[in-house]
């Protein structure tokens, strides 16, 4: 496995198939020897587990998986990446590649088709373009994976693991701690990639909750609701929810004054309790 992150051995191969690297894939392999270990280890790679790995590269952090996992399905959009494949992880017969769209990817049928009898997680090194469409796929389907452990764009990783009530949260934060406890693991240099990108990145792991922190009425129009709130962060709460969901602003003030939020709070300040507060409220004024 070594050779796989060889700057000179991953060229070679590369050449040998005619593979370039394609920027509207987002294509940046890893070629540190030390990441794919830590990511494997840290992202619960095991026996007894089954992993789903989402775009393979050369295969270096999917030939990782498979040293420690029972099996890995590996999902890789493009095509010609498979003869690649065939040659670096040939000494594995634990890896079943699906050269498919992840987005249109029924992953629950995955799961049950592969991984029967096993504890299931996800181990990724996302592409940044399509990071949060990847993961709340991952999470608002309720998979029945035990984490998500992928690697991340660093901005991206503080915004999705931040609290609520903290400056960096965002929507996409509600949403990731609505199903998930996660944590930052480690930072990954722009120099551990071929070619080399414009940021460093941050290995993430989401734990998946069993049952959500909060209880709300309606979960469409709570997430609904969170999604306006951050639609415009330099406005007040009280006025991008009137805004978005077309309710009086005396109304919203008292959802916000029954949460004890101030009528000039900014969406930052709110914590995941209060907002489920606020849904709930509002919820029966529609």
């Amino acid at each position: 496995m070594e050779k796989l992150t060889n700057i000179g051995y991953v060229r070679e191969i590369m050449e040998r198939h005619g593979f370039s690297f394609s920027k509207r894939l987002g294509q940046n392999f890893i070629v540190n020897p030390s990441v794919c270990p830590r990511i494997a280890e840290m992202g619960g790679a095991g026996k007894g587990m089954g992993i789903i790995e989402i775009g393979t590269g050369v295969g270096v952090l999917t030939a990782e998986l498979a040293e420690r996992a029972e099996k890995v399905v590996a999902i890789e959009i493009d095509e010609r990446l498979l003869p690649v494949l065939d040659e670096t992880l040939s000494d594995f017969d634990n890896i079943k590649i699906i050269n498919a769209d992840v987005m249109k990817t029924d992953l629950k049928q995955v799961i049950e088709d592969n991984f029967r009898g096993l504890e299931t997680a996800v181990c990724a090194n996302l592409p940044y373009y399509i990071t949060s469409p990847i993961i709340m796929k991952l999470l608002e389907e309720r998979l029945p994976v035990k984490s998500i452990t992928v690697m991340v764009q660093k901005e991206a990783a503080q915004r999705l693991c931040a609290a609520p009530g903290t400056r960096e949260c965002g929507a996409v934060s509600f949403a990731v701690r609505y199903y998930s406890e996660p944590r930052v693991l480690f930072g990954v240099s722009r120099g551990s990639f071929m070619p080399s990108p414009d940021v460093d990145s941050c290995v993430i792991r989401m734990d998946i909750l069993k049952e959500p922190p909060v209880k709300v009425k309606d979960e469409g129009f709570f997430f609904r609701l969170v999604r306006g709130a951050f639609t415009q962060r330099r406005k007040t709460l009280s006025n991008s929810l009137s805004s978005v969901l077309g309710i009086p602003k005396d109304r919203v003030r008292e959802a916000l004054s029954e949460a004890d939020i101030s009528p000039t709070a900014r969406p930052e300040a709110v914590t995941m309790e209060q907002m489920a507060i606020i849904s709930d409220r509002l919820k029966d004024t529609i």
